[in-house]
């Protein structure tokens, strides 16, 4: 199987906002004082077209398609919580912890990807596990090397363990857990919400912030795991998780070259020798997501859906 594709499905934003329904366990949203609502969905729309411009002119093939606004989806900007494309022409939607984010799962965008070609066989539902409040959200909570058919996830209450083995099984990967935590201001630890703000994994390297994970025999582990898979690992530190540094994703452009996908916050909080450790396995491509980083706590990885389905 392939890790990465040249396909990328982005949801564009009619009325991004803080979600008050996520931030009671995603520590990385803040409020912006003093900004209109739309003030600050008129920023992330900016930041989001910026950003696909940037993605298209390195040959990324980008399908964006327009939120709408009803029902209401302050978070619709993050489509990887909510599904998940395979090679096998399987589509796996995922159950969401919060409410209002279960309202972005739309039909019309699998028939949309048809109707551009893709082939859909099967669709795994996940959903009905949010009748027993047990979530698994697509590939925030989910890392997968697909080449390797390993699968990492960082418990929490957005990232159940029975669901992440049954994903496990029904798509065949290895699962590897283990828990990640962050630093609140107070002083606190707390579960990370989403693997993939703590760890990317890129066709020849991993970037992972291994002080997130508290328990030294796991953290051992999931370092040993990428290491055998043949991964050069990348470590970064939390204060670089706090910059999204953790949430970045390689993509396919122009002519099959590989690039490693971030935020501007994320770039500019990585030193000079973590670039030329990713530099010698592909180029980097970052954008400006202020607004959308500190309203949405999620970042560029977060914001694009790889489309791995066959062709028709």
């Amino acid at each position: 199987m392939n890790q990465t594709t040249n396909t990328i499905l982005m949801i564009r934003p009619v009325a991004f906002r803080m979600n008050e329904q996520t931030a009671v366990n995603n520590y990385y949203q803040k409020v912006l004082d003093g900004l209109l609502p739309a003030t600050v969905n008129a920023k992330a729309q900016e930041e989001f077209d910026n950003y696909v411009v940037k993605l298209k002119a390195a040959g990324v093939n980008v399908i964006v398609v327009d939120d709408t606004l009803k029902p209401d989806t302050p978070d619709s900007i993050f489509p990887n919580n909510w599904v998940s494309f395979h090679e096998n022409g399987d589509v796996a939607l995922y159950p969401m912890f919060a409410e209002n984010r279960r309202l972005e799962r739309r039909e019309e965008i699998l028939d949309l990807l048809e109707e551009k070609g893709f082939k859909i066989e099967n669709i795994v539902d996940y959903t009905s596990a949010e009748e027993d409040n047990l979530f698994l959200e697509g590939t925030g909570s989910i890392m997968l090397d697909r080449e390797n058919e390993i699968a990492y996830c960082a418990l929490s209450p957005r990232a159940d363990e029975e669901l992440f083995i049954e994903f496990c099984e029904d798509f065949h990967y290895d699962p590897v857990i283990f828990e990640a935590f962050q630093t609140l201001p107070n002083g606190e630890r707390k579960h990370i919400y989403h693997t993939n703000v703590m760890m990317c994994l890129a066709e020849t390297f991993a970037v992972v912030c291994a002080d997130c994970i508290d328990v030294k025999a796991e953290q051992k582990n999931v370092l040993k795991r990428l290491k055998n898979s043949g991964k050069e690992v990348i470590l970064i530190s939390e204060e670089q998780v706090n910059n999204f540094a953790g949430n970045m994703l390689q993509v396919r452009g122009a002519n099959d070259e590989l690039f490693l996908v971030m935020s501007n916050a994320a770039y500019q909080c990585l030193t000079k020798e973590q670039i030329t450790k990713i530099e010698k396995h592909c180029k980097i491509i970052y954008a400006s997501l202020d607004t959308i980083e500190l309203c949405g706590g999620g970042s560029a990885r977060c914001m694009m859906a790889e489309v791995f389905l066959p062709k028709a």
